[in-house]
């Protein structure tokens, strides 16, 4: 591939990218996610909820040779530091007491989403370190602070190291729908679709099944809880994709918007986008609705990882499920837990789903057989002080992530013979 031909267009919305280029781009990847496609970036634009107004302001970069696309990442500039999950306030305060500009500072990521997955999509790891240096050199000469590459694949961390961006470490929880044989791996995450290895049991047969392969502890708690939304009157029912009706959708919003609002934030997400995901993207989306005397007062959003041709009732063992979204109208003890996570678990379990990826933090997840795994993010900062005081911090705090996950490890919520 000749550099010189290759031709780099900054863009201010996806929709002047064409979807299909876009979405096959996005399918040659090792870990794509439903949030990179092509009608999730665009629906995030369209209703308003990732636009300038919010501090969200796109500029696409692309690479293309020819008429073809061979690279391209969703870049977003922004004057705060919000909807990322990747914490770098106290960066922004350094800039601040020196009197250097932190904002504009550009993120590439997808708004509101702390997803490990594909952020850099490229036809080769030639295109991709062109994308990357295509990006910091763009923000060089556009007098913006830093670059931040968030919830990254393996192939973008490694493209991002060899690049020599810096890269720091967090903590999430994710379950397998496999009895562990070995300790939780440390460190990156396998591809997504990847088969279980590494002798990995088949998966679980039934909700049973998984609860058996619990320590003691962990299982009864697991039925406590349970019992006690069952003996509250509590019951589930569950639709996917176009059998999500509108006024399930609308129940869900009052319930998303009302947590949001309880903690005294606006959402980031408005209605329209959902009233988008139920129109382009309904295979991706898994609805649950707690109901007590015939009337609904919970629920949770689950997204999958299906292609419109597998969304299908058989199962699929390359599917993944991520949590998302949850709230209540009325105050249940262990709602959230069974809502969040033992509906979902059995679910997967049901559908054969290989992995529920639990979100961004949550230490009490453990109990509920989500494992600790590590997410990596590349950042490039353009000040070369701050470049050097930003590396030294994070390889502190690196070591401190290690020694996190060791100790998360050796508290196993499995049973240990």
């Amino acid at each position: 591939m000749a550099e010189s031909a290759i031709i780099a267009r900054v863009l201010a919305s996806v929709l002047e990218v064409d979807a299909v280029a876009w979405n096959t781009l996005l399918a040659r990847q090792s870990h794509p996610t439903p949030f990179m496609r092509h009608a999730y970036l665009a629906a995030l634009e369209e209703s308003g909820s990732a636009t300038p107004r919010t501090g969200w302001a796109a500029r696409f970069m692309t690479l293309w040779d020819s008429d073809t696309l061979i690279a391209a990442c969703p870049l977003y500039l922004k004057n705060h530091s919000y909807g990322e999950y990747v914490f770098d306030w106290a960066w922004a305060s350094a800039y601040e007491q020196h009197g250097v500009p932190y904002y504009p500072k550009a993120v590439i990521a997808v708004p509101f989403t702390p997803v490990p997955g594909t952020r850099l999509m490229a036809r080769d790891d030639a295109a991709r370190a062109l994308l990357v240096q295509a990006v910091c050199q763009w923000c060089e000469d556009e007098n913006v602070s830093s670059v931040h590459i968030l919830f990254a694949s393996d192939d973008d961390v490694l493209t991002s190291a060899q690049q020599d961006l810096m890269l720091r470490h967090t903590v999430q929880f994710h379950w397998k729908n496999v009895p562990p044989t070995l300790p939780a791996a440390r460190g990156s995450l396998p591809p997504e679709g990847s088969p279980p290895t590494g002798g990995e049991s088949q998966p679980f047969t039934d909700f049973d099944h998984f609860l058996a392969s619990l320590a003691q502890d962990k299982r009864k708690k697991i039925r406590q809880e349970r019992r006690r939304v069952a003996e509250a009157g509590v019951t589930f029912r569950w639709s996917r994709g176009a059998d999500i009706s509108a006024a399930d959708w609308d129940f869900f919003y009052r319930c998303y918007e009302r947590t949001y609002l309880e903690h005294g934030n606006p959402p980031y997400l408005t209605r329209d986008f959902f009233a988008r995901m139920a129109a382009h993207m309904p295979e991706a989306w898994l609805l649950f609705v707690a109901e007590r005397d015939g009337l609904p007062i919970a629920s949770s959003l689950i997204a999958i990882s299906a292609l419109p041709s597998s969304a299908s009732s058989q199962k699929d063992h390359r599917l993944v499920a991520y949590g998302r979204y949850w709230g209540a109208l009325e105050r249940v003890d262990c709602l959230h837990f069974e809502a969040c996570y033992y509906q979902p678990l059995q679910w997967c379990i049901d559908h054969g789903v290989q992995r529920f990826e639990g979100g961004a933090q949550g230490e009490h997840k453990m109990a509920r057989a989500l494992l600790p795994v590590q997410a990596t993010s590349a950042h490039w900062l353009a000040h070369p002080a701050f470049a050097e005081a930003v590396e030294r911090f994070l390889a502190r705090e690196s070591e401190g992530v290690g020694h996190y996950l060791s100790e998360l490890q050796e508290r196993s919520p499995f049973k240990t013979g």
